[in-house]
């Protein structure tokens, strides 16, 4: 089998090997592809392995040997899936290999605007520590978690790991869940107590909202203007779902007029980043580049989980299918 992995610098930019897929054929790996380039990349492949190559009904059309697409990730909106299935073509993805790390990323967001270990570093390494008169001293205020409120916009899997994570530092935990039937009700997610309520109502109450939901045309955008009205004045708006589930401009303006105390994100609408994003610049804004999953172990995960997936299509038997 011709296997070529069309993307595969963002998950394996030199540090780890492709060796798992490599045992089912000849390997191609191309660190980005341009749509120019697809067409001539994949002929007389059987197998892509993409992350945000995009593969549209114009690109079935022109690769009648393509039998399998790997997506290397949990997304999969890059395929059309109604064009794959009528080419015949096995669609799959991987799904949860960043729970640990998105999770853990979104605390790294946190505690980055609630300690400002960055500022404070920065400020050391300039020297201004040696010109102190006093052992210690401080740029901005600093906040105490404990006794906090978080709320957790979609409490799936990354979410009932962050709410495990918060409550270790001794926050409250309240969510709004995807089944609206359970608001109102206490759930125990492994071992925390989660109060469920309506969006509203836990926004309005708490003082760090984190988004863990999917992009869906009921939660594109759910953070705006109106529902950053409903914010507690100087909550923090943490994002390590998708981007456009955020009205940037309204969140642009919150961070100006102090509405919000801080919003930390590891993506944005558009990526990579447009120059006239409105959140470049920011106060106390704290942005990554999509990095929540790219810890060398959960990159290792994702190939691995990858190459699985492959091993059931060639077995007859394919898991993650996602068409």
């Amino acid at each position: 089998m011709k296997i070529v992995i069309l993307d595969g610098s963002a998950a394996n930019p030199g540090d780890i090997s492709w060796g798992a897929l490599e045992e089912f054929g000849e390997v191609t790996a191309y660190s980005t592809t341009s749509k120019e380039q697809l067409i001539g990349r994949m002929q007389d492949a059987e197998c892509a392995i993409t992350n945000k190559t995009v593969f549209d009904k114009e690109v079935f059309d022109k690769l009648p040997n393509l039998k399998y697409i790997g997506v290397l990730a949990t997304g999969y909106n890059v395929v059309d899936l109604e064009a794959a299935t009528e080419h015949g073509v096995t669609v799959t993805n991987v799904p949860e290999y960043a729970t640990f790390a998105t999770a853990q990323h979104t605390m790294a967001l946190l505690l980055e605007l609630t300690n400002r270990t960055g500022l404070h570093s920065a400020s050391v390494m300039n020297g201004d520590w040696c010109r102190c008169p006093q052992f210690c001293y401080f740029l901005a205020p600093l906040t105490e978690l404990a006794g906090k409120t978080i709320h957790i916009i979609g409490p799936g899997k990354i979410g009932k790991r962050v709410a495990m994570i918060a409550s270790g530092f001794g926050m409250k935990v309240t969510a709004t869940p995807h089944d609206t039937s359970l608001t109102g009700t206490t759930a125990d997610l492994s071992g925390t107590a989660v109060r469920y309520l309506e969006f509203e109502e836990g926004v309005s109450k708490a003082d760090v909202v984190s988004l863990h939901c999917p992009l869906t045309d009921g939660t594109r955008e759910i953070i705006n203007r109106d529902s950053l009205a409903l914010f507690k004045p100087g909550a923090l708006l943490i994002n390590c779902a998708r981007g456009p589930v955020v009205d940037e401009s309204a969140v642009r303006e919150a961070l100006d007029s102090g509405l919000l105390g801080g919003y930390g994100a590891d993506v944005v609408c558009v990526e990579p980043m447009l120059t006239d994003n409105p959140l470049l610049g920011a106060p106390n804004c704290v942005i990554t580049p999509h990095i929540a999953w790219t810890p060398v172990e959960t990159r290792i995960r994702l190939i691995d989980m990858a190459a699985e997936n492959l091993r059931a299509f060639l077995d007859g038997n394919p898991v993650n299918k996602v068409n």
